[in-house]
């Protein structure tokens, strides 16, 4: 039992249904790996082992006396530390905070309790989840960044501390952690998952998703995570995707892949370019180039525009509270985003309207979008957490993206490839996700090629 924790959810969680496994069993193996792994990782802003057992040992008694059972029973799930928990501090990855208690649970931490998961800790997230890096290494080279922010949650999936984990993206702080990582990294579409609970950096970019070892495991966890919140203005009611249902269902016919290398495809390593075409070249017929309208080659200013004012305000009361407590990083991005106009504000929310509005007649036509999840390896050193820039017009636009394990660059490290759906379209994008990764097969360069369970 002491090796659960090499288990997928998807695998611990047919175990534990059929009673070949308890929640303790998998809670403890999980720790013990943490005992082992975080004295060098440090993924975790705040782990309490005694609590996550007691969750477990209610877990399985539930079990014992037949009560009804959530898809997610007896799984340790690790939060990014700007999800607030009653029973942990949520401290925003700030020394401004230490020491921070919520009164509840956030939304979503409130449907992973009833989904039977175990709160297995706080994971490590940079400073008020935006730019200066926290104490997280990458898991394939310590002295490489896991990236940011999300870097506990990413690279303690990676590492086997957990086997799902919870993140947030503003700009790129799921998919480029979890191509750094060699992980599973999805972002839903914008209002599918709630905010309720959770830090609010950029209102109109912030979105919530998970990391994990298999496309099997987010469509699991993205079943209990989707749905509509009083709490969240940006969520409304729907009827959630069967998500695992059209996984299981596969591909009927080929899906149409729109290639999109983005006006900043001069910017990515030479290694990444390599493993990035090798895969295109292995869609053939599947795969076509687009360019994109020259007004996506604003994405990086618009969003830059609105994601700093935004913060700006939603972070003022904290930096008037404790700017001597900030780093010199966030006081001087806070100080540009209010040079911001009122203007130059909402020309940029008209822009972004427009190229959602072009994406929407592109995927008339294309089932997905596939384009790179990060420059190439990750980066040495740890004083920043990666350039997102291959994420920034998709976390524009909202749209739901997948970040697959899929690839590797020159030292054997991985790069994700990124794939993107039309809004809303988020179940679908998982099963066109599932199809490439099964034609992805021996490479000639074994290097650019990294097994992936799907």
């Amino acid at each position: 039992m002491t090796d659960l924790w090499a288990l997928t959810a998807s695998e611990l969680a047919e175990r534990l249904a059929a009673g070949e496994i308890t929640a303790v069993q998998v809670t403890e193996s999980c720790l013990a790996r943490v005992a082992a792994q975080e004295p060098t990782l440090k993924a975790f802003a705040c782990l309490d082992p005694e609590r996550a057992l007691a969750q477990a040992r209610a877990l399985d008694e539930r079990k014992r006396h037949g009560l009804p059972l959530g898809p997610l029973f007896g799984l340790p799930v690790g939060l990014k530390d700007i999800i607030d928990t009653a029973d942990l501090p949520t401290e925003w990855g700030s020394p401004l905070y230490r020491g921070r208690r919520p009164d509840r649970d956030a939304t979503v931490v409130r449907r992973l309790r009833a989904a039977g998961a175990v709160i297995l800790g706080k994971t490590v997230t940079t400073e008020f989840a935006f730019v200066h890096p926290g104490a997280t290494v990458n898991p394939h080279d310590v002295t490489r960044t896991p990236g940011g922010s999300s870097s506990g949650s990413a690279a303690g999936v990676a590492a086997g501390l957990m086997p799902l984990a919870l993140g947030t993206q503003t700009n790129g702080s799921m998919i480029r952690p979890a191509s750094f990582c060699g992980v599973f990294g999805f972002k839903p579409s914008f209002g599918l998952v709630s905010r309720g609970g959770v830090l609010s950096t950029a209102p109109s970019l912030d979105q919530l998703g998970c990391f994990a070892r298999s496309l099997a495991d987010l469509a699991l966890a993205a079943e209990v995570l989707v749905g509509d919140d009083p709490a969240d203005p940006a969520t409304r009611p729907f009827a959630a995707p069967d998500f695992r249902r059209v996984l299981a269902g596969g591909s009927r016919v080929t899906p149409s892949i729109a290639v999109v290398r983005t006006h900043r495809w001069a910017e990515m390593d030479a290694d990444g370019k390599a493993a990035f075409d090798e895969l295109v070249a292995q869609l053939g017929a599947a795969a076509e180039a687009v360019t994109l309208p020259p007004i996506f080659g604003e994405a990086w200013e618009l969003l830059r525009r609105i994601m700093l004012s935004e913060i700006a305000h939603n972070l003022g009361g904290a930096q008037r509270k404790g700017r001597d407590q900030m780093s010199d990083q966030i006081n001087a991005l806070l100080d540009e985003g209010r040079t911001v106009t009122a203007v130059q504000y909402h020309a940029a929310q008209a822009a972004r309207a427009a190229m959602q509005r072009e994406m929407e007649e592109l995927f008339a036509g294309f089932d997905a979008v596939l384009t790179p999840a990060a420059k190439g390896e990750a980066p040495k050193g740890l004083g920043s957490t990666g350039d997102p820039l291959y994420c920034t017009t998709w976390s524009l636009l909202g749209l739901p993206a997948v970040s697959l394990p899929i690839l590797a660059g020159a030292h054997g490290l991985p790069i994700g490839a990124q794939l993107v759906g039309g809004m809303n379209d988020d179940a679908r994008l998982l099963r066109h996700a599932d199809w490439l990764i099964k034609q992805v097969t021996a490479p000639a360069k074994p290097a650019r090629r990294r097994k992936a369970k799907g």
